[in-house]
């Protein structure tokens, strides 16, 4: 890999070696030639790397231990050893200053074709990481390098003053904004400043000065002579300009660029307060620390809530100028809509925790070259050799939003130093986290030390440990003084509970979950009324009865927020005793519960409702499959008595016909919600779910799409209208505390795209308010003999659509028109329905629980003070259908609710604002483990199907074409639900012919091309990068039946002999939505981050 020295000045290594020198002499001719070509880019030029020796010696600072079980062994693998750079392209910058006794370093911040290499290895189980003990640099602040010159060069400019951001933030000259890094390029990076419709632009290294993903940053918006072209839709390709020389995915081995290579794994945590300081290596306690303040304070009063010092940036008081500011950019982006706006970071307001958890390889290679040069001087000038203290080594992290990272290898855990003196080349095969310590005006790369080993790359427990700490998700086991606040597992309900709660045990109540569900918190009822109206029951459990305001177990479940569930494993937010005991609601036992009961018509119109505090006893724990089979008529009463043993046991007086009947009553009624809920705009992007075949190991081996069912959607319109119900009640009771969440509006200029495509293509879609579902109703009935299409639809329609977040109605009480949740089209939405796994959930219990307690206090006081008439209907004022205002505003009823606040300790605005953005993070942390919530679900899904991939080697299936042009061809392969892109420019052996009019691609072997080959390494890629070819003799081979006999799912086979899946001959024409076969297989995992590779499947006789 050629290093930037190559674009910019002469940089030498001291002591590297006569073989060192002439590489170097090679570089810079080359660099010369290649600088004459190239126009210097400030804006997105990358600083030159620099080789320099520190001044300053740092040891270890006592020994460090390794817990994982592979560090102290040697895999039978070894990584090949690259001493040839490959070419880099960017811009090229000047320098003059010699740098020395550095290990060599590649900045390809800038490369615009990637590489990954795939390596075999088993899968094999490892414990649980511990954290790497005295490895850090002690809060110290190393020099990156040290100069030969006189002076110091910066490369990046200082950040602001508190004090000038502050000033500057009220006269709205810049603006405080969250920093995010485009996976595909990490030189772009993107802000989303509110008010302003489009994102602006943070382009080049230099511009972003030192942000890292996730940072809550300062921006200052550049003037419009600097402002980029927005990006525009081609209209034949759903990517924007796919096919020009941008920076994206290639397979090969040619070019490498770990920095902008792989899928988007994004993540963020919650930010630390305070400006631009170090960060602290436990980010658990400071967020433990901002939720909960001082315990007994922060809580709401009623309507007259607490004022709470906040840590922020200083609240502007000019907001006229701020608004000001942004109205004046909403005009200039109306005016010049084919610019986007730029900006520079001038400063670092919260710095993302994402910088203790980087997870990465270390990048062995350069440094052992180098090493091979310092031998060859040692040997000359007969002296030991032996790491110094300033030396580093590269660390290249999985996630390509994130720079690299350079360690000090004295400040390595012992482990691998051991490893290094021994030259042991499989230390780069090891995966570990990385905290970054500083990253100083004067140095390119942050300075980091390594935290965590988690053993080696391909191992699949080694990975999903990996996953869980870089969104840091707590999985270690529950506090002891959490336990001590539940009671013994032989609990039952206190009698007291009878007289102050509805008793419903004697009602048909019943959960329907997963089949290997434990942690029941929702039941369901239903009962027919004399008048023609049916009441449905919502049962959810009660948590809040258990987990009380500002325990150890309240504080606990704050920080972990949300369960986290992946296939084989489950990290609850409460501990087991309460989580799938005392607090589930389990068939056959008295339980605690919320119940919420509506009346409703025929048509689906709520009539009345009642909400309250109850207990319950469920008859029977019911699978989808079962409640499925239900609502398909497989089972009635006869069948379930006689003929089927798979049920589960029912419990009570109930017979199987009251649970068949009530289900197939709840179907009906549901479905007439589901209807109205569509007539009225929601809107449902319905796409299949993963679900992935385990060996008796454990082991991943295959995978196959399962779309939801009728007892999927049944549950769930329940669960909406019983969240729907919980934000109307806190909303009106608590206007400025309750929690909420809110689902923007599409992005705008996403969906235009979107409109376009699926206009080019003769599919008529209407994306206005409430017509959208219906439209995309209609196009699924016009290719409903196309369904991998449409679901390719249905993928490009999500991503126009915004995350849906958690807020505090008292931050936007000016704009309730915000509040709204778009997918839903409800004015008011909320999570009330899974307190057992989502924190958000017991704050709303509390919530209701406070207003259900207001509103009988506020009835209690109005009949000892006499003021109700004789006669007068006693309603309910605060849970009902009709909510009485002037009760709530009177001084009776603001003084209940202000009593009932504050026993159920209701957060402020600002303690509930704090709380709402923390489940954001974290809800989006967990879904990286199953995509807990989004990520980690992601992750987990991306690593089950990469091992399976990986067990077979190859897999063979078809793929439909997105994106053509000249260069490389985007494909989905619905098998994965994943898309690939296929480069066949540049190919030994193919020739490519782009059809512009047509927009049709054919390619063809041709002679070899390696008489005519350009100077340099690696110009043309070899075929095999780009095509599996077979011969169609052993495509045609007949499989022998007896050696297959016996075989299991996890063996390996032959995949040409076991897959359907036939081979295209050259010439191949492509056109747009072809349908063609490929070959998948799987790289990285040893050394680099997981990623599956697609070639093209083809067949011919000259192979």
């Amino acid at each position: 890999m050629r290093s930037l020295s190559e674009q910019s000045a002469v940089m030498v290594v001291e002591g590297a070696g006569d073989s060192v020198d002439k590489e170097k002499k090679k570089y810079r001719r080359r660099s010369n030639r290649r600088s004459k070509r190239n126009s210097p880019n400030t804006a997105s030029s990358q600083p030159n790397e620099p080789r320099g020796e520190s001044s300053l010696s740092v040891g270890n600072g006592g020994k460090t231990k390794c817990y994982t079980s592979s560090m102290g062994c040697s895999s039978s693998r070894r990584m090949e050893l690259d001493a040839n750079p490959t070419r880099e392209h960017g811009p090229a910058t000047a320098s003059g200053i010699i740098y020395s006794s550095m290990p060599t370093m590649h900045a390809n911040e800038q490369l615009k074709d990637v590489v990954s290499s795939g390596r075999g290895g088993s899968m094999l189980a490892k414990p649980c990481p511990e954290p790497i003990v005295g490895g850090g640099l002690n809060g110290k602040s190393l020099p990156f390098h040290q100069f030969e010159g006189p002076a110091q060069s910066k490369f990046f400019a200082p950040y602001w003053s508190m004090e000038t951001v502050n000033e500057a933030l009220e006269k709205g000259d810049v603006f405080k904004v969250l920093f995010r890094v485009n996976a595909h390029n990490r030189l772009e990076a993107y802000c989303k400043i509110e008010g302003v419709p489009t994102d602006v632009l943070i382009s080049g290294i230099a511009a972003q000065n030192r942000a890292v993903e996730g940072d809550v940053v300062v921006i200052k918006v550049d003037p419009l002579s600097f402002w980029t072209k927005m990006k525009a839709s081609k209209g034949v390709d759903l990517h924007l300009k796919a096919n020009r020389k941008t920076s994206g995915s290639r397979q090969g081995k040619s070019k490498l660029n770990t920095d902008c290579k792989y899928a988007d794994f994004g993540n963020s945590l919650v930010p630390q307060k305070g400006f631009y300081c170090e960060y602290s290596s436990c980010a658990g306690e400071d967020v433990h620390d901002e939720l909960n303040g001082p315990v007994g304070c922060n809580y709401a009063n009623g309507y007259h809530q607490s004022s709470s010092d906040s840590s922020h940036v200083a609240p502007s008081k000019g907001q006229g100028e701020v608004l000001n500011a942004v109205g004046r950019m909403c005009s200039m982006i109306s005016s010049y809509p084919s610019k986007r706006p730029t900006c520079r970071v001038v400063a670092i307001i919260e710095k993302s925790p994402r910088r203790d958890a980087i997870v990465g390889f270390l990048n062995v290679k350069q440094w052992f070259y180098y090493r091979e040069g310092c031998k060859k001087d040692a040997k000359k000038n007969k002296s030991l050799l032996s790491i110094s203290n300033c030396e580093y080594i590269e660390i290249m992290p999985t996630d390509p939003r994130f720079p690299k990272l350079m360690v000090l290898v004295s400040c390595l855990p012992d482990c691998i130093k051991k490893r290094l003196d021994d030259e042991d080349e499989t230390v780069e095969m090891e995966l570990v986290a990385a905290q970054i310590d500083n990253w100083s005006d004067e140095s390119p790369f942050p300075e980091a030390h390594v935290s965590y080993i988690f053993g080696q790359g391909s191992e699949m427990e080694s990975q999903i440990n990996a996953i869980l700490h870089e969104n840091a998700i707590r999985c270690s086991e529950f506090f002891p003084e959490s336990l001590s606040c539940l009671p013994s597992n032989t609990w039952e309900v206190p009698k007291e509970e009878f007289q102050n709660r509805r008793d419903l045990r004697n009602l048909c109540i019943y959960t329907i979950d997963p089949y290997s569900a434990t942690d029941l918190d929702d039941a369901l009822s239903v009962q027919r009324l004399p008048d023609g109206l049916v009441r449905v029951g919502v049962h959810i459990s009660d948590v809040s009865y258990f987990v009380l305001p500002d325990t150890t177990l309240d504080i606990e479940a704050q920080l972990r927020s949300t369960s986290v569930y992946m296939l084989q494993r489950k990290i609850p937010m409460l501990p087991p005793l309460l989580s799938e005991d005392i607090g589930s609601l389990k068939p056959g036992v008295d339980r605690l519960a919320f119940s919420i009961f509506w009346n409703l018509n025929s048509s689906g119109n709520v009539v009345d409702r009642w909400v309250g505090r109850t207990v319950i006893r469920s008859c029977c724990q019911l699978s989808y499959e079962h409640a499925q089979d239900i609502v398909d008529g497989m089972i009635d009463a006869e069948t379930c008595n006689n003929f089927r043993d798979d049920l589960p046991q029912l419990h009570g007086h109930f017979e199987w016909a009251d649970v068949i009947g009530s289900m197939k009553c709840l179907h009906e009624i549901s479905k007439t919600l589901r209807e109205k809920r569509f007539d009225d705009g929601a809107l449902q992007l319905e796409s299949s779910n993963f679900v992935f075949l385990f060996d008796e190991y454990g082991i991943p081996y295959d995978n196959t799409l399962r779309g939801r069912k009728d007892s999927n959607f049944l549950v769930e319109e329940f669960m909406i209208l019983a969240n729907r119900t919980a934000a109307e009640i806190i909303s009106r009771a608590f206007p400025d505390s309750a929690l909420l969440r809110r689902h923007p509006e599409p992005n705008i200029q996403k969906l235009r795209e979107f409109e376009a495509f699926c206009c080019k293509h003769g599919l008529e879609l209407d994306t206005s308010s409430g017509n959208f579902h219906r439209s995309l109703e209609h196009i699924k009935e016009k290719l409903k003999d196309d369904s991998v299409l449409f679901n390719i639809l249905i993928n490009y329609a999500t991503r126009p659509m915004q995350l849906a977040t958690y807020f505090c109605s008292g931050d936007l009480k000016d704009n309730m028109n915000d509040w709204g949740h778009y997918a839903l089209a409800v004015p008011l939405y909320t999570h009330f329905t899974s307190p057992l796994r989502r924190y958000p959930d017991i704050v709303v219990h509390r919530t209701l629980a406070a207003a259900i307690e207001a509103e009988q206090l506020y009835m209690m006081n109005r009949r000892m003070s006499h003021k109700v008439r004789p006669g007068e209907e006693v309603t309910r004022c605060f849970t009902g259908i009709c909510f009485l205002k002037e009760a709530a505003v009177s001084s009776e009823g603001r003084e209940a609710l202000s009593a009932a606040a504050l026993k159920h300790r209701i957060p402020c605005t600002e303690l509930l604002t704090d709380i709402a953005a923390y489940s954001n993070e974290r809800k989006l942390a967990s879904r990286h483990v199953k995509e807990a919530s989004r990520h980690v679900k992601d992750a987990c899904d991306n690593l089950y199907m990469w091992v399976s991939v990986k067990r077979k080697e190859v897999l063979l299936s078809d793929a439909r074409v997105l994106g053509l042009g000249p260069r490389f061809m985007t494909i989905y392969i619905h098998k994965l639900a994943i898309e690939r892109r296929i480069y066949y420019d540049e190919v030994d052996g193919l020739t490519s012919e782009w059809l512009e009019a047509t927009s049709t691609l054919v390619l063809n072997t041709c002679a070899s091309k390696w008489s005519v080959r350009r100077a340099g390494p690696g110009y043309y890629r070899a075929l095999d990068e780009v095509a599996w070819v077979i011969n169609p003799c052993d495509h045609n081979l007949e499989p022998d039946m007896e050696s297959t006999q016996g075989c299991g799912a996890a063996q390996h086979s032959d995949p040409i002999l076991k897959s359907e899946i036939d081979p295209f001959v050259f010439p191949l024409t492509v056109r747009l939505l072809s349908t063609i076969p490929v070959a998948l297989h799987a790289t990285g995992g040893d050394d680099g981050p997981l990623n599956i590779g697609a070639r093209l499947f083809m067949s011919s006789y000259f192979t």
